[in-house]
């Protein structure tokens, strides 16, 4: 929801009394349905994320922690770019080096909250605190909102959770019963409207939140306080996710050859394939240094292209699997990697790295 600065002319001043001793969370937001309010009288959209909106909207949330805000833009998710990406990625590099803050939670749309949450999970290496996206289904002013909730719950995470993770907070169902916290590199929207829309995918979530306590539901996390925060938040934009699909047009390929750019990550079928009559085009690809790399578009399971012939051939071409990396994690990683070197063979090698948990170790039963 892409909102629009406007003065509340019935404002009535609000006073909250922070208790003393409370850990410090900084909420930055950049758009979207949990950051906003509708103005029913005219049916304007305006931002609602000062402190005082928060303990206004949320009371229990001066309980929690001492919050501290800033608007950063307020965009709808799907006009976020990786400009966009590197800009909240120095933000909140620099709140943590100057602010102290027991966490950061950021305030985002949901449509593309998953890209976001993997580009900051490479951008912001080894944090020493949580960093948690926080989106809302419906808005704050309906009945049926997810937003109070999450934001409690990404509050408290922020403030007391023992990792120091890129999570995701989201209902972990329909009813008012849990939040889960999922890894930023492995996190999915799979539901237009629901607001258990986010789901781990080939892994358990990190952490939820039930009965106002937060309980770890793995030991494969990075604990809080442990880390000393890299900050590497460039991305180069001309990488391509491409699907395949019965009658893919190969062309496409070389045209982004001619387009000068670096990579393209393949959404396969099965396993990791794409029909025969595409490869002379990834061969091009390959043979003009661009890095091809192969994801699933299926959503569990991991790729293996030694299996059939399609994936062993595809292989000799050069083409990199990326076992059970989601596509759009692998996209994001690529972007990243190109903004790091622009050497391809370094390029592979940090595809092909487990950063920031984007492999499963072990695929759940």
């Amino acid at each position: 929801m892409e909102v629009e600065e406007k003065p509340n002319q019935n404002h009535v001043e609000f006073k909250v009394e922070e208790k003393e001793g409370l850990p410090e969370v900084y909420i930055l937001g950049t758009g979207g349905t949990i950051a906003s309010r509708v103005e029913y009288r005219t049916g304007a959209v305006y931002p609602s994320l000062t402190t005082e909106d928060l303990y206004r909207s949320i009371p229990e949330l001066s309980n929690l922690a001492k919050i501290k805000t800033k608007v950063l833009f307020n965009i709808f998710s799907e006009n976020m770019t990786p400009k966009h990406w590197s800009e909240i990625a120095k933000t909140t590099a620099k709140i943590l080096e100057e602010e102290k803050v027991n966490g950061v939670i950021i305030a985002h749309g949901t449509d593309t909250m998953g890209y976001t949450a993997s580009a900051l999970s490479f951008a912001l290496q080894n944090p020493p605190t949580p960093i948690i996206l926080v989106g809302s289904q419906r808005s704050s002013d309906r009945p049926s909102s997810d937003a109070a909730l999450n934001l409690i719950g990404a509050v408290r995470a922020a403030a007391y959770a023992p990792f120091a993770e890129v999570t995701v907070a989201m209902h972990e169902w329909v009813a008012d019963e849990a939040i889960v916290f999922h890894r930023g590199t492995k996190v999915r929207k799979c539901h237009t409207s629901r607001r258990d829309a986010f789901q781990s995918i080939n892994t358990k979530p990190i952490a939820k939140m039930v009965e106002n306590k937060i309980v770890m539901l793995t030991e494969d996390y990075r604990r809080r306080g442990e880390g000393e925060l890299t900050l590497k938040p460039d991305f180069d934009e001309r990488v391509a996710l491409l699907k395949f699909y019965p009658g893919f047009n190969p062309q496409i390929v070389e045209w982004l050859i001619e387009q000068k750019y670096l990579g393209i990550v393949f959404e396969g079928t099965g396993l990791g394939h794409v029909g025969k009559y595409c490869f002379d085009s990834i061969k091009k690809a390959v043979d003009s240094g661009l890095v091809v790399a192969m994801t699933s578009q299926c959503i569990w399971g991991s790729i293996r292209m030694t299996v059939y012939d399609t994936g062993r051939d595809l292989l000799s071409l050069g083409v990199i699997p990326l076992k059970d990396m989601l596509p759009e994690t692998a996209l994001v990683k690529m972007m990243w990697s190109f903004g790091q070197t622009k050497n391809p063979e370094k390029v592979k090698e940090l595809m092909l790295k487990n950063i920031a948990g984007e492999y499963s170790e072990r695929l759940p039963l």
